[in-house]
């Protein structure tokens, strides 16, 4: 991982949009940052338009999809599209239709049990009630695990036939073949009519975890947020690039090294 620094401006020059992680990528202690929020809305004015992906759930992330200034939010690691209409009301979409969903389901609430009857001292993220397609047992939000504690979850909902990834805060289990990367190319196409992979040249990814390792590997621009150096050893492919500062802040020098360029 080089400085931002040193980010060719050329380079910095032909991004025309940001797709970015949420929990301690934009957020500082849970909340949005100031300076990221200031970031977002400059960018926005600067017409380079903000995608989130994260592994929050679809009911968590409603509010913000209606209050944050960005394009839409993507939850639930690229099962669940939401955006802000003209009209101020909540879009929604989801990747697979009801009926795979209820089957689903069911499934996951049995793994779900497995876990917290298998690994002594697991938990449900609190957010799990807003959660649409997936499961979330919390590991540094509110209740911590240990390094062979996260192996044993990933093992329990992996065997059960889960894929599975761990975030800042939480570890993830969903069923199905998407994932932040799906998630991204959904969104643009769905919103935009972009083909991702067709302008990576056009596009950064901003991210703080092993769960944006996917991202950080097919994305040509990639930035991590200082903070990623918690998960530097664990990471299958890291960033280019990385901020002097954490979490918002770090988002913020990212947008400032975007706007400069232009």
């Amino acid at each position: 991982m080089k400085p931002l620094d040193q980010w060719p401006l050329a380079e910095r020059a032909r991004i025309r949009g940001v797709l970015t992680d949420i929990d301690d990528t934009l957020t500082t202690e849970g909340a949005l940052a100031p300076e990221a929020r200031a970031a977002l809305t400059q960018l926005r004015e600067a017409d380079l338009p903000v995608f989130a992906v994260t592994g929050r759930p679809a009911g968590w992330s409603e509010s913000f999809a209606l209050d944050w200034p960005l394009e839409a939010i993507v939850a639930e690691n690229g099962a669940v599209a939401l955006w802000r209409q003209p009209d101020g009301r909540l879009g929604k979409d989801w990747l697979q239709d009801a009926s795979t969903r209820a089957v689903n389901a069911r499934r996951l609430q049995a793994v779900a049990r497995q876990v917290l009857a298998q690994v002594p001292g697991t938990c449900l993220a609190d957010d799990s009630p807003g959660r649409e397609t997936d499961i979330a047992i919390d590991h540094s939000e509110f209740h911590q695990l240990d390094a062979m504690q996260i192996q044993a979850v990933l093992r329990v909902m992996r065997e059960g036939g889960l894929r599975a990834t761990v975030s800042s805060i939480h570890i993830n289990g969903w069923i199905g073949e998407h994932d932040k990367l799906a998630g991204a190319r959904w969104i643009l196409r769905r919103q935009r009519g972009i083909d991702l992979d067709a302008e990576l040249d056009h596009w950064v990814y901003v991210g703080d975890s092993t769960n944006d390792a996917v991202m950080f590997a097919h994305c040509r621009h990639s930035v991590g947020v200082a903070n990623i150096a918690r998960f530097a050893g664990a990471l299958s492919h890291a960033p280019r690039y990385v901020t002097p500062s954490e979490r918002g802040a770090g988002f913020a020098e990212l947008a400032d090294a975007l706007l400069s360029a232009r």
